[in-house]
């Protein structure tokens, strides 16, 4: 037998090719490639795997395949441990996760206009996971870590990274603008900033200490707080 066989667990078959997503997959040993990339020239991002066992042995990415091996490629675990309190960073087409994000109280970075390697850059020297959609940013080689973002609804993409790192949430406590720390302070001290119906209305006010924007409980707080609720609910 001059193949191999790879087991990709059913979590992990979304990235196969349509026309191949199916459990079992074989692959050509040639004394060279490594399992890890064998495995991403199917279509699976490194980011995404977990556990990897050949005859109930956990193996390395960079094992060599011999002919005739079978190894099981299992998901990342949820929710998935990380060296500190998880923090991200967010590439272009997730502007409305990251905002929900930093709603919770996530430290949540996002840039509508940066390019791929300057996003690495930024996770990198930030140690932040790179939130994304991209499976080619995922395969970038300097990338410290990052994550495939499953859902195109926000609400699916928001439960998928809470489930994913069960990262703490304190809702309201972060400017969803610029992600900096909010803090409380009086109706006298933001008074100016506020029109005459604001004014008349709200007494509780907080204000973003990087970039000075005031939050208080307005219109579309019921919106905002279902999203707190059913995101708290899921982390429970």
């Amino acid at each position: 037998m001059t193949i191999a066989r790879l087991r990709i667990s059913p979590e992990l078959t979304m990235f196969l090719p349509a026309s191949r997503r199916q459990e079992w997959q074989e692959v050509t040993p040639d004394g060279t490639t490594t399992l890890g990339h064998h495995v991403e020239s199917l279509g699976v991002p490194l980011t995404e795997v977990g556990p990897m066992l050949a005859g109930g042995r956990g193996v390395p990415p960079s094992h060599l395949l011999a002919p005739g091996d079978e190894v099981e490629v299992h998901p990342v675990p949820r929710p998935q441990p990380l060296p500190g309190e998880p923090k991200f960073l967010l590439d272009v087409h997730l502007g409305t996760l990251a905002r929900r994000l930093r709603l919770l109280g996530i430290d949540t970075a996002y840039h509508n206009d940066m390019d791929d390697p300057a996003l690495v850059v930024q996770a990198n020297e930030e140690r932040r996971v790179l939130l994304t959609q991209d499976r080619g940013l995922l395969r970038r080689r300097a990338l410290w870590l990052g994550a495939y973002v499953r859902g195109s609804a926000p609400s699916d993409q928001l439960r998928d990274l809470l489930e994913r790192f069960a990262p703490p949430l304190r809702p309201w406590t972060r400017c969803t603008a610029c992600n900096g720390v909010l803090r409380p302070v009086t109706k006298d001290e933001v008074e100016p900033l506020l029109e005459a119906g604001t004014r008349r209305s709200y007494d509780a006010y907080g204000r973003c200490g990087s970039c000075g924007r005031v939050y208080w409980h307005g219109a579309h707080s019921g919106h905002l707080e279902e999203i707190v609720r059913m995101a708290t609910a899921w982390s429970a």
